[in-house]
């Protein structure tokens, strides 16, 4: 039965290439996805941006004098807080949702290579020549190391993700408030 093991070893370690250039891929797709969702979030923004712009000078410059010009001036203010605050919810969702694609997928591949690597072990170490058991089982132990470094790892990244996505929340609170005062008092 050891005459299987090299080709057991081979047969897995070609599944497990084949897996991780199919998870690869599929990592690289979400990230174009999400590069082209910012792309087309970006593309409309500026374009509206444009032609909001180019609509507001023209009301500008229509002005009869420098208190109709400023009370134009004021009233562009809450709305251009409003599409700002809009612009970065929606980038916040796309980073986010394409951030949680990307998690979900590398821990699904994890999983699995984990699996695999484990049953190629228990594998190996059943046809593992008598007093191997300290190699096996630091073979073992070393497996376990790794796999309890990505949970932690996973844990960290996730908090991180939850804080960020907190602050930014706040940050977004914080604009509108300032920004419903701001017009609040030019009225």
């Amino acid at each position: 039965m050891t005459t299987n093991t090299p080709e057991q070893f081979i047969a897995t370690t070609k599944a497990n290439l084949e897996a991780q250039f199919a998870s690869l891929t599929s990592l690289n797709k979400k990230a174009f996805e999400g590069l082209e969702q910012l792309f087309a979030l970006n593309v409309n923004a500026a374009k509206a941006s444009f032609e909001e712009g180019t609509a507001t000078a023209k009301q500008l410059l229509s002005a009869k004098d420098p208190q109709e010009f400023f009370a134009l001036s004021a009233a562009q203010a809450q709305p251009n807080a409003e599409k700002a605050l809009a612009y970065g919810r929606h980038l916040a969702t796309i980073t986010t949702a394409t951030q949680q694609e990307f998690t979900k997928a590398v821990e699904a591949h994890i999983a699995e290579t984990n699996t695999k690597v484990i049953s190629l072990i228990d594998e190996v170490t059943k046809n593992a020549p008598a007093g191997s058991e300290q190699a096996v089982t630091a073979l073992k132990s070393v497996v376990g190391n790794i796999n309890a470094g990505y949970e932690q790892l996973s844990k960290t990244t996730k908090q991180a993700v939850q804080t960020l996505e907190e602050n930014l929340t706040k940050a977004t609170q914080q604009f509108t408030q300032a920004a419903e005062k701001a017009t609040a008092k030019k009225k």
